[in-house]
C-alpha cells in the first residue's frame, strides 16, 4: 500500500510525516505481533507501555505533563496508521490514550491531571473506560446500576463492569457510577478510579472473537473508597463528561476502521495477484476484480466522510457534543464506516476463498474484528435512533 496522500485531502505536511512516521514504526515493530496476539489472545504488555519511547503515548496530553500535546487530527491519523498493521494493537492504544486519557485532559481537576497525565505520557498507567455493565449496555447511563455513595470526603463505590477493554492491565479507569439514582442518567459521576482500590477485581476475562489480543474484562466493585477529588468533572456531572467526548471518540474509531479495510483491501489485492486457477491469475477475471472495486468505492467513502468529520470536532468546545448536528453527523459517520468495513471485510474473505475461512489467516482476523464495529461504542440500531431522533426535531 502507499500510503493515502494527507494533503489531497486538505492537510498539512507535517500531518503526512506523523502518519508515515507511525506507519514505518507499525509495520516494523508492531505487525510482527498481529498474529500471536490474534492467536494466543496475548497482550504484549512491555511492548505497548514502551510506546513512550517513541512519543506514542500521552500523545493528546500538553508538554507540561510529558506529553506530545498533539491535535485530535494527528491522533486520528496515529490510529489509522497504527490499525493498518496491527489493529488490536491500535485499539488498545486508542481506549487508554484516547478514550481515557484525554477525557481527563478535557474535564479533570488540574490536581487530577498533576496526578495521573504524566504517568499516561511515561507507560506507568494504562488506562480503560468503565461504562458498560451487564444489564446496561446501550442504555448505559439510565440503565447503571453501580453506584457512589458518599461518605464525608469520599465516595463508596459498588457494583460491576462488563466488556472493559484493557480493564486487566489498567492502573486507572475513568469510571461512571450513579451518584443520584432518583435523577437516572444525569445522576452519574465519573472518577478517576485507580485499580490499586481496596475491593477492585478483575472477575473474569472475557474470550473474544475479535479484537484478540487487548485483555477485556468484567470488573468488580465492593466497597472500593475513593476520595472525593478524583470526581472528573462535577457531581452527577457525569453526563457533560461523556458527552463531551462521545463525537470524538465516534470519529476516532472511523479512522480505526479505515485502517483495518485498507488493510483487507491490499491483502486482497496481493492474494488475487498471486492465487491462480484456469491458468491465470484470479485478479484477472472480471467478477473478482468487481469485487476489488466495491472494495476500494466503500473504502473512499468511509475516508472522505471520516476525514471531514475528524476536522468538524477538531476544535469542539470542553461540553460540546451529544446533541445538535454533530452529533447526528458523527453517528452517521460511524454507522456508515461499520457497515462500510463490514462489506469491505466480507468481501476480502470472498477472495480468499477457503483461506480467508481459516482463522489464521490475516483476513479472518480483520473480519472477526469488523463486527464489533456494528456491535461496540452504541450498536448500528442506536446510531440509527440518534440520526432520526435528530432530524425529527
Amino acid at each position: 500500500m502507499t500510503q493515502p496522500n494527507l494533503q489531497n485531502y486538505g492537510f498539512t505536511a507535517e500531518q503526512q510525516q506523523i502518519y508515515d512516521t507511525v506507519y514505518r514504526f507499525s509495520r516494523e515493530e508492531l505487525h510482527p505481533l498481529s498474529a500471536r496476539m490474534d492467536r494466543e489472545d496475548w497482550f504484549p504488555e512491555e511492548r505497548f507501555r514502551s510506546l513512550h519511547e517513541v512519543g506514542l503515548l500521552g500523545t493528546s496530553i500538553p508538554g507540561d505533563y510529558g506529553g506530545q500535546g498533539l491535535g485530535f487530527l494527528e491522533q486520528c491519523f496515529i490510529a489509522e496508521s497504527m490499525s493498518y498493521w496491527n489493529p488490536t494493537f491500535g485499539a488498545g492504544w486508542l481506549g487508554t490514550d484516547s478514550i481515557c486519557a484525554h477525557n481527563i485532559v478535557r474535564n479533570a481537576s488540574d490536581e487530577l491531571k498533576d496526578k495521573y497525565l504524566p504517568g499516561f505520557c511515561d507507560g506507568s498507567i494504562i488506562g480503560a473506560l468503565g461504562m458498560t455493565e451487564p444489564g446496561a449496555g446501550s442504555d448505559a447511563l439510565g440503565s447503571m446500576a453501580t453506584t457512589a455513595v458518599r461518605d464525608g470526603d469520599n465516595f463508596v463505590i459498588n457494583g460491576r463492569k462488563m466488556f472493559i477493554t484493557m480493564g486487566p492491565v489498567a492502573e486507572l479507569i475513568l469510571l461512571y457510577a450513579k451518584t443520584d439514582p432518583a435523577r437516572g442518567a444525569h445522576g452519574v459521576s465519573a472518577f478517576a478510579f485507580e485499580t490499586s482500590t481496596a475491593g477492585f477485581k478483575v472477575a473474569q476475562k472475557l474470550d473474544k472473537m475479535g479484537w484478540r489480543g487487548i485483555p477485556t474484562a468484567e470488573l468488580v466493585f465492593d466497597d472500593c473508597v475513593v476520595p472525593a477529588s478524583n470526581l472528573v468533572g462535577p457531581e452527577n456531572g457525569g453526563v457533560g463528561v461523556l458527552m463531551s467526548g462521545l463525537n470524538m471518540e465516534r470519529v476516532m474509531m472511523c479512522f480505526h476502521m479505515l485502517g483495518v479495510a485498507q488493510r483487507a483491501l491490499d491483502i486482497s489485492i496481493d492474494y488475487a495477484k498471486q492465487r491462480k486457477q484456469f491458468g491465470k491469475a484470479i485478479a484477472e477475471f472480471q467478477l473478482v476484480q468487481g469485487i476489488l472495486a466495491d472494495m476500494y468505492t466503500d473504502i473512499q467513502s468511509m475516508r472522505a466522510l471520516s476525514y471531514q468529520l475528524a476536522r468538524e470536532v477538531h476544535d469542539l468546545e470542553v461540553g460540546g457534543g451529544g446533541r445538535g448536528e454533530i452529533h447526528m453527523r458523527t453517528s452517521a459517520a460511524m454507522l456508515h464506516a461499520g457497515r462500510a468495513l463490514m462489506r469491505v471485510v466480507d468481501n476480502g474473505v470472498q477472495v480468499h476463498g477457503g483461506t480467508g475461512y481459516i482463522m489464521e489467516s490475516e483476513i479472518n482476523q480483520l473480519y472477526r474484528i469488523g463486527k464489533l464495529m456494528e456491535i461496540g461504542a452504541g450498536t448500528n440500531q442506536i446510531r440509527q435512533v440518534i440520526i432520526a431522533q435528530e432530524l425529527l426535531k
